[in-house]
């Protein structure tokens, strides 16, 4: 009697040979694994050989000799701001302000928006960045451009009352615009409402709690710049009496839809109060040590049990959208104290990816490479000299790993780059149409 022949199930995508880091809790390799796609999810993680007898997949990626990890979450972001870069070096946070606001109201359109994105988001590609929250103008032309390459942005209004913002829509206008956007939004596995409330110290407690609140009726994540140097913490209390985060609990706002940007200058009674509300930090180690703003005490939130993501800020604050060189540069920074384990390589790591994602409030779906979550995952190639020998996944990716590294990346099952070639945007075109529009006469 003949054996019947095995039956496979159909899968969209299959990357195996690499050794898997999953990020999972138990912080889970596989050596030689694979992951199995299909319609976006993840099917299954484990040994390459179990996957390839269980799954036919339509395509495939050879990880061999690379590799395999979730894709970098980068936790706060503006991304249409790589039209300034390397045009607001060497000055305070204060002195920043000054000049990219100006230079915003005169260069910001929905069109120059969407060129500057589509480059960013090259960017963000070849460095393995699959998920990015961005606060910025003009985010529909943003999402529309995320959307053909097939990236996945997290944006939404942004409220910052100043005279004459970049797309001319007073506040008032703008809350009744925020509410029918907020109705639209994509909800989706992976994706979430979000509203921007630039800061305290451009807006007013009132406009916070109104912003707070449209958040809320829709169950948006609310995204917010706070303590970011000693000077902004001033300005803060000399015009409402109280620190940022202070003013931010007295109003009710701080909770687990809340993430601060920055979380710079906190004091003791205010780490133990974003630890209580389980309102989360996105640290952005290279804008803030360029900009001279100082260290945030992370070890410190840590240890409280603050969820801790890592940010770029934008490539005119920080020159870089590489969340690679943000994870090494948290490794590293923290430990100029004197302790060495203050942020350990594992924890860097998972700061940009699942801690990002939990931030997020995304870590249902996005962070780790489990079965059910959403197949954003990247393949990082091994063979350079940098990262030999290879003992541990963890430290070749927190004190060794490039951005160059990156071979493959793939956002819901769909190859964006393979080859480290992109697939989904032209960046050529992108790169030449972003140098059309910014000439160094246009800023002085």
């Amino acid at each position: 009697m003949s054996i019947p022949a095995q039956r496979t199930a159909p899968a969209d995508l299959l990357v195996h040979g690499g050794d898997i880091l999953t990020v999972d809790a138990a912080g889970t390799v596989v050596p030689a694994g694979a992951v199995a796609v299909r319609d976006g999810e993840i099917l299954a993680v484990g040994p390459a050989a179990d996957l390839r007898a269980r799954y036919t997949a339509a395509h495939d990626l050879d990880a061999t000799g690379c590799l395999v990890l979730p894709g970098l979450v980068n936790a706060h972001t503006h991304l249409a701001m790589t039209l300034l870069r390397g045009r607001a070096d060497d000055v305070t946070l204060q002195g920043f302000l000054e000049r990219v606001i100006r230079w915003e109201s005169e260069l910001l359109s929905a069109e120059n928006v969407a060129a500057a994105i589509r480059v960013a988001i090259a960017e963000s590609v070849r460095a393995g960045v699959t998920s990015t929250l961005d606060m910025y103008w003009f985010h529909e032309a943003a999402e529309r451009v995320a959307h053909e390459a097939g990236w996945r942005l997290h944006t939404g209004p942004t409220f910052m009352d100043v005279p004459t913002p970049p797309d001319g829509m007073a506040y008032g206008d703008r809350l009744e615009w925020a509410r029918r956007d907020l109705a639209d939004r994509d909800r989706r596995p992976g994706m979430r409402p979000v509203l921007f409330a630039h800061s305290a110290y451009t807006l007013s407690p009132a406009q916070l709690t109104e912003i707070a609140a449209l958040a809320r009726e829709f169950g948006a994540l609310l995204h917010i710049h706070a303590a970011e140097n000693a000077a902004e913490v001033a300005t803060v209390e000399e015009r409402h009496g109280k620190r940022p985060v202070e003013l931010l609990d007295s109003l009710g706002l701080l909770g687990p839809d809340l993430l601060l940007a920055h979380a710079v200058d906190l004091t003791g009674p205010e780490i133990a109060a974003l630890a209580r509300t389980g309102t989360s930090v996105a640290h952005c180690p290279v804008s803030n040590l360029k900009l001279g703003c100082g260290i945030a005490p992370v070890p410190r939130l840590l240890d409280a049990g603050v969820t801790v993501g890592l940010g770029t800020d934008g490539a005119v604050s920080s020159n870089t959208l590489d969340v690679l060189r943000a994870l090494g540069t948290a490794a590293l920074v923290h430990k100029a104290a004197g302790d060495p384990t203050a942020v350990g390589a594992e924890q860097a790591v998972r700061m940009a990816t699942i801690e990002g994602a939990r931030a997020l409030g995304l870590d249902a779906h996005l962070g780790s490479l489990e079965a059910g979550k959403r197949a954003d995952l990247i393949v990082l190639d091994l063979g350079g000299p940098h990262l030999a020998p290879r003992h541990d996944p963890w430290s070749t990716l927190a004190y060794s790993a490039r951005a160059s590294d990156v071979r493959d990346t793939v956002v819901d099952g769909r190859i964006l780059m393979r080859g480290r070639r992109l697939t989904t945007l032209d960046e050529a075109a992108a790169l030449a149409d972003l140098a059309a529009l910014v000439s160094p006469s246009d800023l002085v």
